[in-house]
């Protein structure tokens, strides 16, 4: 008897979950660990800068050396020729070694998502500054649940999905955009909401898409001259 009902059970069982079914899943290649997935935009893989213009559209000034960008301290920010909204991210960043500077004058850059909301790229090795401006803070906002910041010169990794404020016809913010960060494979970020945009940000609507913007920490006096690298950057958008 209790063998029939255990059959009968999970005969209705499965007979619901092929009710409820839908389409399959999208099949994806999910690649490796240099090489994107398959349905994902390579914005920089090592070759040349042809997905990056300076803030006003001209060629990016980084150079490329040994498959990496290399942004040197007054060479600008660069932005993607592609622009988003929701978006699963990943690149990969070296920080230079810096141990004369200290705080935010060690290696020092973001990841501007939407070119709104900065995640704060910064040697966090050692190096204590304030909590909401540390590698991997939405900076000025949420300071990242851990510090899980490789030592200067190694290659590091950001894995964001981020969804931006949601807008109505009329162009008014009806929910508060989410992002969620992976700083070399630990949660820094737990799909936090964020407020507002960093200061800085260098415009464009919090109803439109944007693109991914890499800082260059210049700008101010005494700015220490810097060289980041970054490899491996691409973009699945989920809208």
């Amino acid at each position: 008897m209790l063998l029939r009902i255990f059959v009968f059970s999970l005969a209705s069982c499965c007979a619901w979950a092929q009710g409820k079914d839908g389409p399959q899943p999208r099949v994806v290649d999910p690649g490796g660990a240099s090489t994107a997935p398959s349905d994902a935009v390579a914005l920089f893989d090592g070759r040349d800068l042809s997905h990056w213009t300076t803030t006003n559209g001209g060629p990016a000034r980084c150079t490329v050396e040994a498959g990496a960008m290399a942004c040197k301290t007054g060479s600008g920010d660069i932005v993607s020729k592609e622009k988003f909204k929701a978006a699963q991210i990943h690149i990969e960043f070296s920080i230079p070694d810096m141990p004369d500077q200290h705080g935010q004058l060690r290696g020092n850059s973001g990841v501007f998502l939407q070119g709104r909301y900065e995640v704060q790229v910064l040697d966090s090795f050692r190096n204590p500054t304030y909590a909401n401006g540390s590698c991997a803070a939405l900076y000025g906002q949420y300071a990242p649940l851990v510090n899980a910041s490789r030592s200067p010169g190694q290659w590091q990794s950001y894995d964001i999905v981020f969804h931006p404020p949601a807008c109505d016809a009329s162009g008014a913010v009806i929910r508060k955009g989410t992002l969620t960060i992976l700083h070399n494979g630990v949660l820094a970020q737990d799909h936090v909401e964020i407020q507002h945009a960093t200061p800085g940000d260098g415009g464009g609507g919090v109803c439109e898409a944007g693109p991914i913007r890499l800082q260059d920490h210049s700008g101010f006096p005494g700015a220490p001259v810097t060289v980041m690298r970054f490899r491996n950057i691409w973009i699945r958008p989920l809208d």
